[in-house]
C-alpha cells in the first residue's frame, strides 16, 4: 500500500508539475511557446492500444471523444487527456479502435472550444468533422508496394501540365465512367464522341512529364453529403491538409476510400510515365477563428496585425505562421508525410511569399533527403501586407537565396499576353512592341545574361533566378482568364484565325524559353471559360475541359504536342545552368519592334543540332531577319515540328511570317 501511495502521489506531483508549466508564459508571446519535437502528435495506432497525443500548452482541460460513426451519433467512450511534457497532452486505450472515429475538445480561458479532429489526421470522416483510425496499409492499392516514379535526370527535363481533378473528367462527352472523381484519372482507353483521347491517355498524347493537380487535400467548401448538387470549387480552403478530399472518392463516407483512390490516381499516372505534383497551401486556413488549428493552440499558429487582430497576406482572413516552430514542423512533416504515404512527386506552394525563407530552406533538404528529384515550387508573391519582415519572405526577388526551389515568373507571363489584372491590356504577342527585354528576360529565365537589358523589364529590374530551373515560365493557369480569353478580350477585333496564331505564339515562348514550362490544362485545344476571369466556385459549365473542342482545334493541339516533342529531343531548350546558358545562347542584334531572335550554339546541352536559330515575330506583318550564314534547315514553323526540315538553305537572312515562330538548325550529318 506504500509502494502504491509513492507512485500515485508522484503522479500526481508530476501532473501538478506539468499544469503549471503549461501557464507559465504569456498566451500572448508566441515566441516564448513550448516546442515539442517528437513524431507522434495525431494517433499512433496498433492492435492492442491507441495513443492520442495533441499540442496545446495553453489548455487548462482537455480530453477525447470516440464515435461509431464520422457523423452524427453519441460518443461511445470520452477519456480526459493528461498533460505531458512540450506542450503537449496525452490519452491512452488499452483496445483496438480500428474503424472508429474521434475528436479532441480543450477548455481555454474559462470555456470548452467546439470540437476537431486536430491537424494530425490521416483519415477523417465525411466533411472532415472527425478523424479515423485507420490501418493505412490496407488503403495500398495492388501494386503499391512496387511503385515506381518516372525517370528524371534534371528538373529542367520538366514539362508541367496544371489539371484539376473533377475538371477533367466531369464533361459529359468525356468518356469517362468515374466523372469528378480520383478514378476518373486512372481509366485509359477512354475518347470523346469525336474518338478523341480523353484524361490521362490525353496527357500521355500530349507528352508532358508532370502534372500538377489543383488542391486535393480535404477542403471546406464542398458538402460531401450532398454532392448531387452541381458543385465546384478549386480547392484553395484548406480543412485537413494530410487527408485527400472526400468529394473525389467515390464514398466520402468510407474513409479508406478517399486515401486508397488517390492513392490509385498516383500510381496510374507513374504506371503511364507521368510524375505527379500536389498543389499545397500552407499559407491560410479556410476557417480562422474556429479552424482545427485554433480549436487546439488559440492564435499560435497565425500572424496578427498589432492591433491583435489576424493579419492577411493570403487575401482569405488569415495567414500562418511558418516561422513559429510548431508551424514550421507542421508544414515539414505534412509534406514529407505525403512524399512518403501517397509516392507525391513535388509541391507547389500557394501564395509561396507568404512563408519565410528558411522555413522553405528546411522543408527543401527534408524533401530532398526523400528523393533528391522531388520538385518544389511557388508563387513568389502575397495577396496583401504581412507583418513577416519583407527580407525573409520566399518572394520570387529572393528566389536565389532559396534552395532546389523554384518560382513563378510573372515577368514572361504578363510580357506575354498583357497586365493579369488589366483585361485589355497587350502583350508582346498582341502587338505592344515596348517587351523585347522582357520576353529576352523569359528566354534566359530569369537569370544573368549580358545582352539582357534589365531596366527595361516589366516588373523586375535585375535577375532573380541563381539557375534557370527556378524559373517557372507559364502565360496561363487557373487563375485569371484563359489564354483564348485574355486574347480575345484584348484584342476585339481579331478573327480567330488571328487569336490562334497569338496564342500559338505565346506558348512557342514559353517551350522555347530556358526554366521549366508549364501550361495550363486545355490550352493546347484553346480552352475558354466564356469569359469568366475567376471560377474558382462557378459551376462545371465553366470549368470543365470541353472535350470536343480537342477534335474542333486538332491542329492547335499537333502543335502544342510538337512544342512538347521538340523540347523534349533537344536539350538545348532546356540547359541546366546559367553558366551554359551565358556560354551557349547569343540574342541576334535585329532591333525590329515585335521580334525577339537568338541562337543556341556548340550542340548546347549535347543537342544532336550544332546550332540553333530561334525567332519569335509578333508583328503584323512578315519580317526579313539577318542570321548567320550557314546551310538552315526550317525545322519548326506555323505548321509545327518537322525535323527533316521544311526547306534547306543556305543565306544570311530568313523572312517569317507575321505572328509566328521559326526555329532552324544547322544540322551535322553523321559520320559513318
Amino acid at each position: 500500500m506504500k509502494i502504491t501511495s509513492f507512485f500515485f502521489l508522484f503522479t500526481l506531483i508530476m501532473v501538478i508539475t506539468a499544469c503549471n508549466q503549461q501557464s507559465v508564459f504569456d498566451p500572448t508571446d508566441y515566441d516564448n511557446y513550448p516546442v515539442y519535437n517528437g513524431n507522434d502528435l495525431g494517433i499512433i495506432w496498433s492492435v492492442n492500444k491507441t495513443i492520442f497525443r495533441i499540442y496545446a500548452p495553453t489548455a487548462e482541460e482537455a480530453y477525447v471523444r470516440i464515435y461509431d460513426a464520422g457523423k452524427g451519433g453519441k460518443p461511445i467512450m470520452e477519456k480526459n487527456m493528461i498533460v505531458d511534457k512540450g506542450g503537449t497532452w496525452l490519452a491512452l486505450f488499452n483496445e483496438n479502435l480500428i474503424g472508429k472515429f474521434y475528436t479532441f475538445r480543450i477548455k481555454y480561458k474559462g470555456d470548452w472550444l467546439d470540437e476537431t479532429p486536430g491537424i494530425y489526421p490521416t483519415a477523417v470522416g465525411i466533411n472532415g468533422m472527425r478523424g479515423a483510425i485507420v490501418d493505412l496499409k490496407s488503403t495500398n492499392p495492388k501494386g503499391w508496394e512496387s511503385d515506381e516514379k518516372p525517370p528524371l535526370k534534371n528538373f529542367n527535363d520538366i514539362i508541367l501540365y496544371e489539371i484539376h481533378v473533377r475538371d477533367m473528367s466531369i464533361h459529359p462527352e468525356s468518356g469517362i465512367q468515374h466523372k469528378g472523381k480520383y478514378l476518373g484519372l486512372t481509366e485509359t482507353g477512354t475518347t470523346s464522341h469525336q474518338g478523341e483521347k480523353t484524361g490521362i491517355d490525353h496527357i500521355k498524347e500530349l507528352g508532358v512529364t508532370h502534372v500538377h493537380i489543383l488542391p486535393a487535400f480535404d477542403y471546406k467548401s464542398i458538402d460531401e453529403a450532398h454532392l448531387a448538387n452541381n458543385v465546384f470549387n478549386w480547392g484553395y480552403d484548406p480543412e485537413n491538409f494530410n487527408v485527400p478530399e472526400g468529394s473525389y472518392a467515390t464514398d466520402p463516407y468510407n474513409p479508406k476510400s478517399r486515401i486508397s483512390e488517390f492513392k490509385e490516381m498516383v500510381k496510374a499516372f507513374h504506371d503511364n510515365g507521368i510524375r505527379v505534383i500536389m498543389d499545397v497551401v500552407y499559407n491560410h486556413t479556410g476557417k480562422t477563428d474556429n479552424s482545427n488549428f485554433n480549436l487546439l493552440v488559440p492564435g499560435y499558429y497565425y500572424r496578427h496585425n498589432e492591433d491583435g487582430t489576424f493579419s492577411n497576406a493570403s487575401g482569405c482572413g488569415n495567414e500562418t505562421a511558418s516561422e513559429r516552430p510548431m508551424m514550421r514542423k507542421y508544414i515539414i512533416e505534412s509534406l514529407k508525410y505525403w512524399a512518403n504515404e501517397y509516392h507525391i512527386d513535388g509541391f507547389r506552394f500557394d501564395l509561396m511569399g507568404i512563408h519565410d525563407i528558411a522555413t522553405m530552406n528546411l522543408l527543401s533538404e527534408e524533401m530532398h533527403k526523400i528523393d533528391p528529384t522531388i520538385f518544389l515550387y511557388g508563387e513568389g508573391w502575397t495577396a496583401g501586407s504581412s507583418p513577416l519582415p519583407e527580407e525573409q519572405q520566399a518572394l520570387k526577388k529572393s528566389t536565389y537565396r532559396l534552395n532546389d526551389i523554384a518560382a513563378f515568373s510573372d515577368d514572361i507571363r504578363d510580357g506575354i499576353k498583357g497586365s493579369w489584372n488589366n483585361h485589355e491590356s497587350k502583350g508582346f504577342v498582341s502587338g505592344a512592341f515596348d517587351l523585347e527585354e522582357t520576353i529576352k528576360f523569359g528566354v534566359v529565365a530569369s537569370t544573368q545574361h549580358s545582352q539582357v537589358d534589365y531596366t527595361k523589364i516589366n516588373y523586375s529590374d535585375k535577375p532573380w533566378a541563381a539557375e534557370p530551373y527556378q524559373t517557372i515560365s507559364y502565360v496561363s493557369c487557373h487563375d485569371n482568364h484563359t489564354l483564348f480569353d485574355k486574347l480575345k478580350i484584348s484584342n476585339h477585333d481579331d478573327s480567330e484565325i488571328e487569336l490562334i496564331k497569338k496564342h500559338k505564339l505565346a506558348n512557342t515562348i514559353v517551350m522555347t524559353s530556358q526554366g521549366i514550362p508549364f501550361m495550363h490544362a486545355g490550352v493546347d485545344f484553346l480552352r475558354t471559360k466564356q469569359g469568366v476571369e475567376n471560377s474558382y466556385n462557378r459551376p462545371d459549365s465553366v470549368n470543365q475541359i470541353d472535350w470536343p473542342r480537342k477534335a474542333q482545334y486538332r491542329e492547335l493541339f499537333n502543335y502544342y504536342h510538337d512544342l512538347v516533342d521538340l523540347r523534349k529531343n533537344h536539350p538545348a531548350f532546356r540547359m541546366s545552368s546559367t553558366k551554359n546558358i551565358q556560354k551557349n545562347l547569343e540574342f541576334l542584334d535585329e532591333n525590329i519592334p515585335g521580334v525577339v531572335a537568338y541562337e543556341l550554339k556548340n550542340f548546347a546541352n549535347g543537342d544532336s543540332w550544332k546550332n540553333i536559330i530561334v525567332i519569335y515575330n509578333a508583328s503584323n506583318k512578315q519580317q526579313t531577319i539577318n542570321i548567320p550564314f550557314g546551310k538552315w534547315s526550317e525545322v519548326f514553323n506555323e505548321e509545327g515540328l518537322n525535323v527533316n526540315g521544311y526547306r534547306v538553305f543556305k543565306h544570311d537572312e530568313i523572312t517569317v511570317p507575321a505572328t509566328s515562330a521559326i526555329i532552324l538548325a544547322e544540322i551535322v550529318p553523321e559520320q559513318n
